[in-house]
């Protein structure tokens, strides 16, 4: 069967893509690996609800988890503070629940959908699948980080999250545990679904991810776990060309995650959300540079954000557990407020440079970056 648009993986972003293709009547296919849309579930599933109203969804009670009311961050050392996220209106998301409801909007406005079902080649207008071959005019590769392994592994951090009950988790709170030893290039989390109920996990370079989130789990006290889930994560930024030919990356596969947190809900939804309005145009016009207009649109919108994040990584990088101490030392109650008060979730550089504004933090930073922060600062001075 021939179809216009053929997205390979389920994800969000492509859900979204053939949701916005689909609604202006082409014909689009969606074909997903997995057996269930929505499984397993790789990301935390921390969005806020003014992206998740831009997105052109309302979580209905089954896709809402909890909301987040506040977020304690540690040192090394087990020092802490503890921000106030109320303004900012966060939201735990069930992912299973959730994307299976983004597919639900696709089908309703004409989108096929094929589980358990491989891309096994790519050729021309063709993509050979497990579950036979199609014709298309544009082929959406939205497939995940397993896109990205042949471009960089040194943009690849393997990560690994329990699904957990214990008394110690507390609802409404995500903890950040930062440790260059024990995570090194990146940090432990824990993300509530409820009283007694989260996500747990851990992410960095150069370790059994697996076996650090054990440790923390022993450390924490009594647990049970209910659900392990490991998975790459892409921590580089955007790739260079979003467009090649007649295919169209999106969402992880497109580096559209944030290089701070991995997160990427929002950004990759709206990546999808893009392309899929460019691809339309493009099936109308037969115009090249209607597709170009999607990488241009994204990079509007994030691009500023992502090189300020990929600056602010590369301090997280080359930071040891004593300056990590450090600039905790220099967060004041003030800097806790300002940060606190802002809205904004899903754009927070400006939280760390407010982090990194303190007198001492900018002589540690300084003293490792240099350069790099001063573009760090200049960047989030022009946004």
């Amino acid at each position: 069967m021939d179809y216009d648009v053929v997205v390979a993986g389920a994800s969000v972003s492509g859900l979204l893509c053939a949701r916005e293709i689909a609604k202006r009547g082409n014909s689009v296919l969606i074909v997903e690996e997995d057996s269930e849309i929505g499984t397993p579930e790789h990301c935390g599933g921390m969005i806020s609800i003014s992206a998740l109203e831009e997105l052109g969804i309302v979580p209905n009670r089954v896709t809402l988890d909890n909301q987040i009311e506040s977020a304690e961050i540690f040192s090394p050392s087990g020092k802490s503070f503890v921000i106030n996220s109320e303004l900012q209106k966060v939201a735990v998301i069930n992912r299973r629940s959730f994307d299976k409801q983004i597919a639900r909007q696709a089908q309703r406005n004409g989108a096929d959908i094929r589980v358990k079902t491989s891309v096994k080649k790519i050729i021309g207008d063709k993509i050979i699948t497990t579950d036979g071959d199609f014709k298309c005019k544009i082929i959406v590769d939205g497939r995940g980080v397993s896109s990205l392994i042949h471009r960089d592994r040194n943009g690849i951090l393997h990560s690994a999250q329990f699904e957990v009950y214990a008394d110690w988790i507390e609802s409404g709170k995500v903890e950040v545990y930062f440790d260059a030893e024990m995570y090194p290039g990146f940090f432990c989390w824990i993300i509530p679904i409820g009283s007694g109920h989260g996500k747990v996990g851990v992410a960095a370079r150069a370790i059994n991810a697996a076996s650090a989130l054990e440790k923390f789990l022993l450390k924490k006290g009594r647990h049970f776990i209910v659900r392990k889930i490991f998975a790459p994560i892409w921590i580089k930024g955007p790739i260079n060309n979003f467009v090649t030919k007649n295919i169209v990356t999106i969402g992880d596969a497109a580096g559209q995650t944030k290089p701070t947190t991995a997160g990427g809900i929002y950004s990759c939804g709206v990546g999808g959300i893009l392309a899929g309005r460019a691809i339309s145009q493009f099936l109308e016009s037969k115009d090249d540079s209607d597709l170009g207009n999607y990488q241009n649109n994204w990079q509007k919108k994030f691009g500023k954000e992502f090189n300020s994040m990929l600056l602010a990584r590369k301090l997280l990088e080359r930071l040891d557990n004593k300056a990590i101490d450090s600039i905790f030392d220099s967060v004041t109650p003030k800097i806790i407020e300002d940060i606190s008060r802002s809205e904004s979730f899903d754009f927070h550089t400006d939280a760390v440079i407010k982090l990194l504004g303190a007198k001492s933090s900018i002589k540690v930073a300084q003293t490792i970056l240099g350069s790099e922060l001063r573009k760090l600062f200049a960047l989030v001075e022009r946004n």
